[in-house]
């Protein structure tokens, strides 16, 4: 019995690595993707491939496939796909169907996908500019005709758009009327889930949306909200663990390291945050968000020095971005190098002048520096544009 269960847990953890080499090599594919290299995607998805037959390697090798112009390559790949995991290239094969002007064919997909787990939403189906090439057409038309989709999906796509547009009112009178006609179930909960969020309540969020992971571990959409709900209550641990959840679950999705990387930093625990950070930056070395974030985690644990150095990289990168001179401003602040902070300050001001904090910081370099009437003029510039923090500088240094 002892060897049975020492086997199982071998087994076990062999599948969570081997789980994870398979999101990586997405990863690293998308990234190669999203550069501009899908040449260099598909091999490295050959090489995946060779090691394991998983559906979202195909459909993943599928979207390389189209960016290189290569249709056939595509949609061999999605009818892979489906071979392994049914339905999970319907989606990609109407896709590809309508960018080559076939609508009969792009549109029995299409009705494959809607009847099945993977269904698409109908927002994300009519704003996909790959079925711009027939939705003129009269077959288009027509399948639109039939009710794809029933009250409660209806119900929280028309919630989705009116939050996002601000109008939470509005959103609030949708939830009534589907809790008015229907009983309630996961839908309304997540429904209600979304509405709170929205109204900023987030305790509310996290009592529904924990209840309902409770019976579906590893659902996407509820942790996702969950972590949200989390952060936005100040409980960085908790989202940290979430996104934990989200990750060991096999999501593919890069941004979440990012996410539980700042969570890290917020508990204070630095070694993990530079850990998610540097993975991310495995992915995307240029990225702007990642390198300034690296670079406060390097900031936080002490070492100044590789900071500045992240700092400057991103300065390379992105000279005409305002914040990457502020991150290496506030860092040389940190280490008293007034000039240098000053300097930064300066250029970040050229390109944006309406942040009354760096105009405050500005002014506390100058002060330091010896140059009390510059550093006036800055200290009165940030309460011009409502910083009242300043007001105590300005009392004590600029009214004789």
């Amino acid at each position: 019995m002892k060897k049975i269960i020492t086997l199982f847990l071998f087994l076990s953890g062999a599948g969570i690595i081997f789980g994870q080499q398979t999101v990586d090599y997405i990863l690293k594919a998308r990234a190669l993707a999203e550069a501009g290299k899908p040449e260099q995607a598909i091999n490295l998805l050959n090489e995946a491939i060779n090691g394991t037959k998983e559906s979202r390697l195909y459909t993943e090798r599928a979207e390389a496939n189209i960016l290189s112009g290569d249709y056939s390559g595509a949609i061999s790949d999605y009818n892979e796909a489906n071979k392994i995991t049914p339905f999970s290239g319907e989606y990609g094969l109407a896709r590809i169907y309508a960018l080559k002007g076939d609508a009969a064919t792009a549109l029995y997909h299409l009705e494959l996908n809607l009847n099945s787990a993977d269904k698409k939403s109908e927002k994300d189906i009519l704003l996909d500019p790959a079925f711009g090439t027939i939705d003129n057409r009269q077959e288009w038309r027509q399948f639109w005709k039939k009710e794809w989709y029933s009250i409660t999906e209806k119900g929280i796509s028309e919630i989705e758009y009116y939050i996002s547009a601000g109008k939470i009112d509005e959103s609030k009178n949708v939830l009534s009327e589907l809790k008015k006609n229907i009983d309630s179930n996961d839908d309304i909960l997540y429904a209600e889930a979304l509405v709170s969020f929205a109204s900023g309540n987030y305790s509310q969020v996290i009592k529904v949306i924990s209840g309902l992971t409770t019976l579906y571990p590893g659902n996407e959409k509820y942790l996702r909200i969950l972590a949200k709900a989390q952060t936005g209550a100040s409980d960085p641990a908790g989202a940290s663990t979430t996104y934990s959840q989200l990750l060991a679950s096999g999501v593919a999705d890069a941004g979440l390291l990012l996410l539980r990387s700042d969570c890290y930093r917020k508990t204070g625990e630095t070694d993990k945050a530079l850990t998610d950070i540097k993975k991310y930056l495995e992915f995307y070395p240029e990225n702007r968000v990642a390198l300034s974030l690296a670079g406060k985690a390097e900031a936080t644990s002490g070492d100044n020095l590789k900071a500045l150095e992240y700092f400057s990289n991103n300065l390379k990168l992105h000279p005409n971005d305002p914040e990457c001179y502020v991150d290496r401003a506030n860092s040389y602040f940190v280490s008293r190098s007034w000039e240098m902070a000053i300097n930064d300050y300066s250029m970040s001001l050229d390109l944006k002048p309406g942040n009354s904090e760096v105009w405050l910081n500005k002014g506390i370099a100058l002060l330091n520096s010896g140059k009390v009437e510059d550093a006036c003029h800055d200290f009165r510039k940030s309460f011009s544009l409502g910083n009242k923090r300043v007001t105590d500088y300005i009392s004590r240094n600029c009214i004789k």
